[in-house]
């Protein structure tokens, strides 16, 4: 695997702290520190999201943090539509996740505060709610029974007709014969959630390598540090694995630690709704159609993301024609008006997958390695916790109590039964 560093980034990073380089800041040891590269306590391996939200936090707690990634910022965050959906997004036999979704959304009017505080910058956080609707009596039964769950789960939904459902949002199809109201799931842009930490990251003094990771370093039974693809020895206290779906394949990672990701194909469309048009949508609105989830994200500044396909297709970031026109052919029966909108983008990305869906965090069984990955369809709305968990790990050496579910080692162990109150 490949993941970053210019050589601005390299001589930033020699000069932030003279002790840079092993705390030798005399002009005397220069060189020698020069030949051994740049030296940190944390190295985070990849520059998305959650990458980038483990940076900012362990250089918030003094830890001297560098990221590797050719393009920080980049990554899944640029597809993602941004759906902060703990309660729409539950799934039988992933309740084990339901918690800290629900604290991670919890979470999020005040890390958007600090974050934008932080950064200068607004991340697109909207507390619009969402409506999940169905389209005929198959998909009524089936929300129907997510309903229940959602219930005996305690989260707060509400049953509408669908009448009702028309009356909140005009453009649905007339057909729609039912739906659940959830003012409790929000969103927030992606993009603008990157840039931000992005900012951040640079403003608390985060050293940015951009270039590829091309193998974990190990020196006597511990992770070392990394080499990176323009030949820089990065050294570091603790390396977090922060890759994504390209988590499993960094060369060095010794047999049975790499976290167990792969890669889960997504396809999107972004709209433009002209201002004739507005509102168009006025919350985020989710359906089954055809049996393929579809959703609709409205943000303020007039876009409309239109997603998503789920496929297992490996590594394949195509494009493709089938899958634009399967998005389009389910938003126009459930908004018919949608095909009166200006199409202005179509992309493909990879979600990082696990066995169980759930992310992995926190230290791996080769000391100075931590993880954190495999987010899936949850990495916008797990940021603020991974933040969290990841900086205590780096801090502390151990997860939190109430992340410890989500450790590396439940691929290895019995699986613990989790509480949902724990997460309160």
């Amino acid at each position: 695997m490949r993941a970053s560093g210019d050589p601005s980034a390299t001589e930033a990073g020699n000069a932030a702290g003279g002790n840079a380089a092993g705390g030798n800041t005399e002009a005397g040891n220069t060189a020698a520190a020069d030949r051994r590269g740049p030296s940190y306590d944390v190295l985070v391996v990849g520059g998305g999201i959650i990458g980038l939200v483990t940076a900012w936090r362990a250089a918030l707690a003094g830890l001297r943090t560098a990221v590797a990634d050719p393009g920080p910022g980049g990554g899944a965050a640029r597809v993602a539509a941004g759906m902060l959906a703990a309660v729409t997004e539950l799934h039988y036999g992933e309740q084990m996740l339901l918690g800290l979704n629900l604290a991670s959304a919890a979470r999020y009017p005040e890390f958007t505060a600090e974050l934008e505080a932080a950064s200068g910058r607004d991340i697109g956080f909207r507390a619009c709610g969402t409506l999940a609707v169905a389209l005929d009596s198959d998909d009524r039964a089936h929300l129907r029974e997510l309903h229940a769950l959602q219930e005996r789960s305690g989260l707060a939904s509400q049953w509408l007709s669908g009448r009702e459902c028309r009356r909140l949002e005009p453009m649905l199809a007339p057909g729609v014969r039912g739906g659940l109201r959830v003012d409790g799931d929000h969103q927030v842009d992606p993009r603008r959630l990157a840039t931000a930490l992005l900012t951040a990251c640079e403003r608390a003094g985060v050293v940015f390598h951009r270039t590829f990771c091309e193998r974990l370093e190990v020196a006597r039974g511990r992770a070392s540090g990394a080499l990176l693809a323009d030949g820089t020895a990065v050294s570091a206290g603790q390396v977090v694995l922060a890759a994504g779906s390209l988590s499993g394949k960094l060369a060095g990672v010794p047999e049975g630690v790499a976290p167990p990701v792969r890669p889960v194909k997504g396809q999107v469309v972004r709209l433009t709704v002209p201002r004739a048009f507005a509102p168009f949508l006025s919350r985020t609105v989710r359906a089954v159609v055809r049996g393929q989830d579809l959703y609709l994200v409205p943000r303020e500044n007039g876009e409309l993301v239109v997603g998503a396909t789920s496929e297992e297709m490996g590594w394949d970031t195509t494009v493709t024609a089938g899958g634009v026109y399967e998005l389009l052919r389910d938003a126009h029966e459930l908004v018919p008006g949608i095909t009166e909108l200006p199409l202005t983008e179509t992309l493909a990305g990879l979600r990082p997958a696990t066995p169980d869906n759930a992310p992995v965090l926190g230290p791996t069984t080769l000391p100075g390695l931590l993880v954190a990955t495999g987010h899936h369809r949850n990495g916008v709305l797990l940021t603020p916790v991974t933040g969290d968990a990841m900086a205590h790990a780096l801090i502390t050496g151990e997860l939190p109590e109430w992340a410890r579910p989500f450790a590396p080692s439940r691929f290895t162990a019995p699986t613990v039964p989790v509480r949902e109150e724990q997460y309160a």
